[in-house]
This record gives structure tokens, C-alpha cells and sequence, in this order.
């Protein structure tokens, strides 16, 4: 699996972690898992072709040290089609962006 991972987070600093992704992600019904919608314009064009397969979305999953950012773009509605897939350059960039926010705005040191 392609993936970013912040590791050596503090454990003191793993519930604000939490809290902020209960603020900027969507609880998925696995433990220390939550989604994060792409904005349409970074769609692919398959992706932006099967309206039916949206919202597309990326994996962030919270561990006792760590935040791990998946890169496999995935869709709500099914698992297997072609529109699912690893990120685009853009798709990465998003991905990135959001964790560098999360470090930012929690003044996180890894």
C-alpha cells in the first residue's frame, strides 16, 4: 500500500490527533479509521465519469503513535471498478496538504 505516515507522535498529543480529524474527516465504522472526500476538480477523468461511484475518498488511520495517510483513492459506493485507483499527482498534493495542516494547526512534533 502507498502511504504517508507520520510516526513518533507523542501519545499525549494522539486525542488531539483524534479530535481533529472528528472535525476534518468523516468516522468510518472501523476503529481509528476516518474518510476524507476529494474536491471534484481533483477527480480523474474516469473518477469525474462515474457520478454514481462518488464521493471519492482517501483512508487516515490514527495508531498509538502514529497517523498514516493512505493514497489509494477509493470510492463510497463500490470497491471494484476501474475508477479506483492511486492517487494523481493533484490527488497526492490534496493528500499531503492536509496532512501538513494537521501538523500545522496541532503544532504536532514528530
Amino acid at each position: 500500500m502507498r502511504q504517508y505516515v507520520l510516526d513518533e507522535i507523542s501519545r499525549k498529543d494522539i486525542p488531539r490527533v483524534r479530535d481533529y480529524l472528528q472535525d476534518h474527516a468523516l468516522a468510518s465504522s472501523l476503529e481509528g479509521v476516518w474518510w476524507v472526500d476529494l474536491p471534484e476538480d481533483l477527480l480523474s477523468a474516469e473518477q469525474f465519469a462515474h457520478q454514481d461511484h462518488r464521493p471519492f475518498r482517501f483512508a487516515v488511520e490514527l495508531g498509538d503513535n502514529f497517523v498514516r495517510f493512505e493514497f489509494l483513492i477509493r470510492s463510497r459506493e463500490t470497491m471494484r471498478c476501474a475508477c479506483i485507483g492511486y492517487a494523481t499527482r493533484g490527488q497526492r498534493d490534496f493528500i499531503l496538504a492536509f496532512a501538513d495542516r494537521l501538523v500545522e494547526d496541532l503544532s504536532l512534533r514528530t
